[in-house]
């Protein structure tokens, strides 16, 4: 334990300061260190769940719409395992109908090894939605 964070745990427990006053010492603290050595002070988790959170208002006056979906992220690599048994003409019938619909995807290019460097980078993905009648929220916990 660094000599910053002791001091302020213990003005913490003789009650000079809040535990709220605490917390906010110890970020600037660890923001001022990932500052000077150019780095986080802690290394990211890596993500675990995809969320996707809907809020909105229904168009027939039937009241609020909420959805909380929680992907777990091993489905997604487990559903990238199964792609290795779809047989290669049924992978091309799919890659030309996402074509079709102008989505410029391969499936044959989609393999464990490259899912890892996907999930890395949703780690920082954030999707906000916000219009009039709903609130969009995606992003990776």
């Amino acid at each position: 334990m660094n000599e910053n964070r002791r001091l302020i745990l213990e003005m913490l427990a003789t009650g000079k300061i809040t535990a709220e006053e605490a917390e906010r010492l110890i970020s600037s603290f660890e923001k001022e260190y990932s500052s000077t050595n150019g780095t986080d002070a802690r290394p990211k988790a890596k993500p675990k769940y995809l969320r996707v959170l809907v809020e909105a208002e229904d168009e027939k006056d039937h009241g609020p719409v909420k959805v909380n979906v929680r992907i777990p992220m091993q489905l997604l690599r487990a559903g990238v395992r199964l792609t290795s048994l779809i047989p290669p003409q049924a992978r091309n019938h799919v890659n030309e109908a996402l074509r079709k619909q102008g989505i410029e995807f391969d499936l044959n290019q989609l393999k464990p090894e490259n899912l890892e460097e996907v999930i890395d980078q949703l780690n920082d993905l954030t999707v906000d939605v916000e219009h009039s009648d709903a609130k969009v929220r995606v992003f990776c916990e």
